[in-house]
């Protein structure tokens, strides 16, 4: 009779170091990484938003044609304090393409000198 609940041999469980895709040579050259939390565009379906730090302080965030993006690295995902699971990339994109980084900020009232 055999019980689930005795410990039983297991097999040597080894760590492999991250190795880099080999059709990534050379992207360095031709390409710009740039990391983050990928979004959906909410209007324009063939654009890509990044947020580069959806937890910081500072809400930039970037945005790409899809196009211009050649290769994706899925990168670990950041978990906040309530346990929401955040997925986090690498985009390659094409350099000499044209991106935006978009900052919102506040509107206050402007002191003035004078």
């Amino acid at each position: 009779m055999q019980t689930k609940n005795f410990p039983q041999e297991v097999k040597k469980f080894e760590i492999e170091a991250y190795e880099r895709p080999k059709n990534l040579k050379g992207l360095g050259r031709t390409h710009v990484p740039f990391s983050g939390s990928p979004l959906k565009h909410p209007y324009h379906p063939n654009k890509v938003i990044l947020v580069p730090d959806p937890y910081g302080s500072n809400p930039l965030y970037y945005e790409f044609n899809g196009s211009d993006i050649t290769f994706a690295e899925e990168l670990p995902s950041i978990v906040n304090l309530e346990g929401k699971t955040i997925p986090m990339v690498r985009f390659w994109v094409k350099k000499m393409s044209k991106g935006m980084v978009c900052t919102p900020f506040l509107v206050e009232e402007m002191n003035s000198q004078g």
